[in-house]
């Protein structure tokens, strides 16, 4: 691969990850569990292009090919879609010093309900709580962080925990799904048009401009939203047309999509 190549394709992945990674953050998705999420479609990604090219694909074969060791290729190869909680659990800093106060014998009382810590002091509070779980997260950053996700509530410089589940996100579900999934088919298929022929290539077209009259901006929006509504409506009222039970085997799954995107 040319140094040119190599260089466009670092850019071009920056650009694809740091809108991910925003939404990751918001949702309170650690470092450490993305990387183990990066690694793992490395290896799923190799094997499943092997089969694809009936090629030989061994754990040994995809070590060279990823640059992971053979150990960790079979870990990830044999490694289920339910492993994220372990996952959260071991890189999540929120998740383990909400796990560590309910759980260690310093921060529960005799009945093992979690204790009203004191903000500040060398035991049993919450700094020394936060001291002991989350490596080097400065007391105040990860209190601020339970609270911004409702976990802990703050009276009388003591602090209490109300949730047990670190889950801050307040994006919606079904959101978050459509963007695995729109993402997901966008990315396959200009992945396709680049090793396609010329006759072969996918539908793939956008309309663009740097210099749009900001005073034009508002009657784009609803010029676009308009007959991209349109669009849409008869493309889904020929596809009602031309649709076959579920279990038939000439069922085939197609897509298209619009977006808008305003910087």
């Amino acid at each position: 691969m040319s140094d040119s190549l190599h260089s466009i394709l670092n850019e071009s992945a920056l650009k694809i990850l740091r809108p991910l990674v925003r939404v990751l953050l918001r949702n309170g998705i650690a470092c450490g569990s993305f990387e183990e999420l990066v690694r793992k479609a490395y290896v799923d990604e190799a094997f499943s292009i092997g089969n694809k090219n009936n090629q030989k694909t061994t754990i040994s074969s995809v070590s060279a090919q990823t640059g992971l060791s053979r150990k960790e290729v079979k870990r990830l190869s044999e490694l289920q879609g339910e492993h994220h909680e372990e996952v959260e659990q071991k890189y999540n800093r929120a998740v383990r010093v909400i796990s560590g106060w309910v759980n260690d014998k310093k921060f529960v009382d005799a009945a093992g309900k979690e204790k009203v810590l004191k903000l500040d002091g060398d035991t049993d509070s919450f700094s020394a709580l936060v001291k002991q779980f989350s490596g080097d997260i400065p007391t105040r950053a990860m209190l601020d962080l339970l609270l911004a996700a409702d976990c802990v509530q703050v009276e009388d410089s003591k602090v209490k925990l109300v949730k047990h589940a670190y889950v801050p996100g307040k994006d919606s579900a079904e959101i978050i799904r459509i963007l695995g999934t729109d993402t997901n088919e966008l990315l396959k298929t200009i992945d396709f048009n680049l090793t396609a022929e010329h006759g072969d290539k996918r539908f793939q077209r956008k309309v663009s401009s740097k210099v749009l009259d900001n005073a034009a901006l508002e009657e784009f929006k609803t010029l676009s939203n308009k007959q991209s509504q349109a669009l849409l409506e008869k493309l889904d009222a020929w596809i009602s047309q031309n649709e076959v039970s579920p279990d038939d085997d000439n069922a085939t799954y197609v897509s298209l999509g619009i977006y808008f995107y305003e910087q």
